[in-house]
Parts: structure tokens; C-alpha cells; sequence
């Protein structure tokens, strides 16, 4: 079973694409989740992780649309790793995470919270060549 689920917040606005081909909408967000411990001496320690998150389809539109940096959200879906080659030629993975449901959970005024259910417009296309990441 590949699922994921996390509750974080945006760490910028998120970045509304569309395929050339196909015309897909995909959009890309970056979510950081933030653990809170105190150690063996009693110190209040912090590690915050960085997620990078595409959903696609209708999912992809609602997130372009409703959703801002510093927003709360939980996201459930499954991980992927891709490999690609940057400018240098040097292979590269990216693992990131192919959101199939989001709910907003407040942030900024708890403005536009509630839940978007997982549907048939939310799957992932197939990978194109031309997708802009």
C-alpha cells in the first residue's frame, strides 16, 4: 500500500499549470510539517520537513484557486519518486507527493475552510513529456 498523509502549511502560494497537450491542470505546493519534542534535558527541540505536493485534475484547480501561503491543509495521497536529468546532464530524483484529497484547515482567517473529496477529475494523467517541472 502507497499512502501518505500529512497536515502542514503552504510555504508559498501554489503554482497552477496546465499540460500542453493535453490540457491537464496540475498544480505544485510546497507544505511544511513542523515536529515538536523536548529532549532528554528538557529542551524544547523543532525539525521542520519540506513536501512537495501536484494534484491534478479538478483537485489541481481548487488548489490553484483557494489555497495561499501560510494556509493549513491536510493532504492524503501516495508518494513518487521521478527521475530526470537538470541542465547539466546529471541525474536527479525528486520523490513528492500525488495528492488525492485536500482539506482546508484554516490559516489566514480560516478563510474558504472545508473539504475537497476525492473524484474520478482528481487522478493523475499520464506523465507527458512537457510537463513544466
Amino acid at each position: 500500500m502507497n499512502k501518505t498523509m500529512i497536515i502542514g502549511n503552504l510555504g508559498n502560494d501554489p503554482e497552477l499549470h496546465y499540460t500542453k497537450n493535453s490540457a491537464a491542470p496540475v498544480t505544485t505546493l510546497s507544505i511544511a510539517t513542523t515536529e515538536r519534542w523536548k529532549d532528554a534535558d528538557g529542551n524544547k527541540q523543532e525539525q521542520t520537513d519540506w513536501h512537495r505536493v501536484v494534484a491534478w485534475g479538478g483537485l489541481a484547480v481548487v488548489c490553484g484557486e483557494h489555497l495561499h501561503k501560510g494556509d493549513k491543509v491536510y493532504i492524503e495521497g501516495r508518494l513518487r519518486t521521478r527521475k530526470w536529468e537538470d541542465q547539466d546532464g546529471i541525474t536527479r530524483y525528486t520523490t513528492e507527493i500525488i495528492a488525492r484529497e485536500m482539506e482546508m484547515l484554516g490559516g489566514h482567517g480560516d478563510r474558504n475552510a472545508g473539504s475537497i473529496p476525492p473524484n474520478s477529475d482528481t487522478a493523475e494523467p499520464p506523465l507527458p513529456e512537457d510537463v513544466p517541472f
